[in-house]
């Protein structure tokens, strides 16, 4: 984007906060989405409690935001490199009088309080058929209080977060805040709740494919907002992060697909709504900084990887019960690591100035960046699993985080929220 005049930049300004206002909606959209996904994937007598954790993490995560999480996220430091102050109810944002509101810091703020829910979201995958809906608020509340909010200060707090500004990581959209985050978090929870009753390969099938699909297709609309939208301005680094987030899934659906055919013999839409997902994950550290070309490699690689990866859990013994550690956690990982292979030699920003470099193997041919990205994905991964690892423990000795063997065979709708997913009338 050229800009000439003071007045252009005034009106670019306006241009880019409503643009974040609207990919704002497209990534609270995507919640649902992972609701429907999950609530797909579960057995009918679970879909309403899968569907509640997505929606318990909407309502409390964004009360959470707003009360202190965004000045804990991007407020002054209160340990530099780490943590920020809290800002509560956005107070300076509402300007000195209080009603004098701040356009495009609200506008960001909004943008990334959908950030916080949705990687809360996506940890409730790993322990669905077996969890307490008033145990896993308590989870939810603490682990986006003393992980979320301090990671997302770390990796997108670009003037004082030690990932960008000292190790000079590149996580565009949130490879590590967002997936590897949830993934590591969702590990750590599997092994807290333990295995579902009869926990084996095959023992159980997805209830309503319709459902999945319909969410894998929100989560792919959704997507655009979360990565174009990571630019905060419309420009040609929001158009090359929209097209890759255009291909990489895309090719992952074929990588899933081929392995999947390759390993079970035929190729299901579970498998593709799988692969669109993998592909979704992965690009969205790298898209602002892969040609398309590299972006449909990625995308083939991590479909076909992760396809493959959500089988370890059977021979590992945990029982992550939707992949999210197949999927969130692998995939980010391998497209946070691609960077440091693929990724250009400079970052530009939206006025066409290049405000980065590095030397990515193939362009600059050094390991340098790989190891940078291996050190915030690793750093990320660790601090999320021992973290939740603990909050879940003391949650499950204290209150109890999982449901009764019985109750689980019964059904977690009916026992947990007094409802089922499908009331069928016989006259």
């Amino acid at each position: 984007m050229l800009l000439h005049t003071a007045a252009d930049y005034a009106e670019a300004g306006t241009v880019n906060s409503l643009w974040l206002l609207v990919a704002a909606a497209l990534v609270l959209l995507m919640t649902p989405g992972v609701a429907f996904f999950y609530g797909g994937m579960v057995r009918a007598k679970s879909v309403i409690s899968m569907m509640m954790m997505s929606f318990g993490a909407m309502a409390l995560v964004g009360v959470l935001w707003v009360a202190y999480g965004y000045g804990l996220s991007f407020g002054p430091a209160s340990i530099p490199h780490f943590l920020g102050t809290p800002d509560w109810m956005l107070s300076s944002l509402m300007g000195k009088d209080g009603i004098t509101p701040d356009l495009s810091g609200l506008s960001f703020a909004g943008f990334q309080a959908t950030f916080a829910i949705i990687t809360v979201a996506l940890i409730s995958g790993a322990i669905a058929d077996r969890a307490k809906f008033g145990a896993w608020m308590v989870f939810a509340g603490v682990w986006v209080t003393v992980v979320y909010f301090p990671v997302a200060y770390w990796v997108f707090n670009l003037a004082d977060g030690w990932a960008p500004a000292v190790l000079h990581v590149n996580d565009f959209a949130g490879g590590t805040a967002v997936h590897i985050n949830a993934g590591a978090a969702g590990l750590a929870l599997a092994l807290v709740l333990g295995k579902r009753v009869g926990f084996q390969k095959g023992m159980s099938k997805p209830h309503n494919v319709p459902l999945t699909l319909l969410g894998a297709a929100l989560l792919w609309f959704g997507w655009f907002g979360f990565n174009a939208g990571s630019e905060a301005a419309v420009d040609g680094v929001a158009a090359i992060a929209w097209i890759n987030t255009l291909a990489a899934p895309a090719a992952a659906i074929i990588g899933w697909l081929i392995v999947e055919k390759l390993k079970d013999g035929k190729a299901t839409s579970i498998g593709a709504a799988s692969g669109a997902v993998t592909g979704l994950v992965a690009i969205t550290p790298a898209c602002n900084i892969l040609t398309p070309g590299f972006a449909i490699l990625l995308g083939i690689v991590a479909g076909a990887v992760c396809c493959l990866a959500i089988d370890l859990k059977f021979k590992l013994g945990f029982d992550d019960s939707l992949d999210v550690v197949g999927i969130h956690l692998i995939g980010g990982l391998i497209g946070t690591l691609w960077i440091g292979i693929f990724g250009f030699t400079h970052v530009y920003n939206s006025k066409g100035e290049a405000t980065d470099s590095f030397s990515s193997l193939l362009y600059g041919g050094s390991f340098q960046q790989l190891g940078v990205q291996a050190v915030g994905a690793f750093a990320v991964m660790i601090y999320s699993f021992v973290l939740a690892y603990a909050i879940g423990w003391v949650i499950q000795k204290t209150m109890g985080f999982r449901i009764k063997n019985e109750d689980e065979l019964a059904g977690v709708d009916t026992v947990v929220h007094g409802e089922e997913g499908y009331a069928l009338e016989t006259v």
